[in-house]
């Protein structure tokens, strides 16, 4: 049956954002060339909308898969009867080979994590890759620029196809020294998609990788606790989901979210498995997990515990001194019953000064948080104006002008 084309470009879109990793995956595995993967998983999404008007495959995914995997294949053969060396160079699939390997988007992100890679590189490449980021999204993702984005991305592939870096999960053996980059890439995966650039707050393709790909280590790696903090800490957040944004799609803060619309059965999973994690050590993931946890268990945002928010980043500062770590626990820190506004705000200034968050919408978002609540709007209303410049999110900078202009009127006003 024929579809129309608007049709055929919603279905393109979401195969896109469900299926991009998973069919370039499968093409890494074949081709060992992720310049060449890529291309072909690019053409296969045109093919889609050139032929799917005549009718939507029933499975989408695969036909994409299969569709890239042969464009791959036809181009290996030239390049390949060119050289005279089709017979030392490839190697047909066998039966069943172009199947969809469930483990395929992890092998890809233990590639792009490989350790003959810098660390900021396996995050860029991985982003790029398993996310299908552009490559402004990954830029904004990382706190980088676009340039530095695309120069980081085009030097892990050249190093990955120079140094012949294999396309496999690692042995036993090695898995405890790749574990920590590729929890960390998982979890920008997330991040990138639960504050999305564009109009929507979120994308759940992305959210929804992240969590398939917590679930897949912590298979991989049952005894370790980390991966399980991960993915509690993810389910926590996720739960939480239908009640950050009102019923006209506005951004509704934790403070103020309705805590019934949360969703309990994985609220309960994501405390279980961040419970679990605590009990086997105080990992970076282990102590973000706790801090979600003492969010979701708390019976309202004015009784959650902010003394022991606060010793939670603590303790994450020792382990992981991150600016982004130092402004989460100035902002929490903030909260605390009593707590002193003019010295947090010289924290929040004092980290002004770091490279890492001069674009970062949340230093000036929260530093006009404590401004306004030490009465001084003026600063406050600017403070509002700069994080309103330099979020990409739509229902945040509307939710930010809502801030502003809640301040006294001689301030808000322009």
């Amino acid at each position: 049956m024929s579809a129309s084309a608007r049709e055929v470009v919603e279905q393109v879109d979401a195969a896109h954002r469900e299926c991009w990793s998973t069919v370039l995956a499968s093409t890494v595995r074949l081709t060992r060339d992720l310049d060449l993967a890529e291309d072909c998983t690019q053409d296969a999404f045109v093919q889609a909308l050139r032929t799917w008007p005549d009718g939507i495959p029933r499975n989408p995914g695969g036909w994409l898969t299969t569709v890239a995997r042969r464009l791959a294949l036809d181009r290996l053969r030239r390049e390949t009867n060119l050289r005279r060396k089709l017979p030392l160079l490839i190697e047909e699939p066998s039966a069943g080979e172009d199947d969809e390997q469930p483990t395929d988007p992890l092998r890809l992100v233990f590639t792009c994590c490989h350790p003959a890679l810098a660390r900021q590189a396996q995050v860029a490449l991985t982003l790029r890759l398993i996310c299908g980021l552009s490559t402004p999204e990954v830029a904004a993702g990382l706190l980088i620029s676009e340039p530095t984005a695309a120069a980081r991305i085009t030097r892990a592939k050249k190093k990955i196809a120079a140094a012949g870096i294999p396309y496999r999960i690692p042995a036993d053996e090695e898995l405890p020294a790749r574990l920590d980059v590729v929890l960390t890439v998982v979890h920008l995966v997330y991040t990138a998609g639960h504050v999305a650039a564009g109009p929507d707050l979120t994308r759940a393709d992305l959210t929804g990788r992240a969590i398939e790909l917590a679930r897949m280590l912590v298979r991989l790696m049952p005894a370790e606790p980390e991966p399980q903090a991960l993915l509690g800490l993810l389910l926590m957040t996720q739960a939480r989901g239908d009640a950050r944004l009102s019923d006209d799609g506005e951004l509704v803060l934790l403070a103020d979210q309705d805590r019934t619309r949360w969703d309990a059965r994985m609220l309960a999973e994501g405390v279980a498995r961040a419970t679990g994690a605590l009990r086997r050590g105080q990992g970076r993931f282990a102590l973000q997990a706790a801090v979600a946890g003492l969010h979701v268990t708390a019976p309202s945002w004015e009784k959650t515990d902010w003394h022991q928010v606060v010793r939670m980043y603590d303790a994450m500062l020792l382990s992981w001194p991150s600016p982004i770590v130092a402004l989460n626990r100035a902002a929490a820190h903030s909260l605390v019953p009593g707590a002193d506004l003019a010295a947090v705000l010289a924290e929040l200034d004092a980290l002004g000064n770091e490279p890492a968050l001069r674009s970062y919408a949340y230093l000036p978002a929260a530093r006009a948080d404590v401004l306004a609540r030490l009465d001084r709007a003026d600063e406050a209303a600017a403070a509002y104006d700069e994080a309103v410049a330099l979020t990409a999110n739509e229902a945040e900078q509307r939710f930010l002008r809502r801030r502003r202009n809640a301040l006294p009127v001689a301030a808000a006003g322009d």
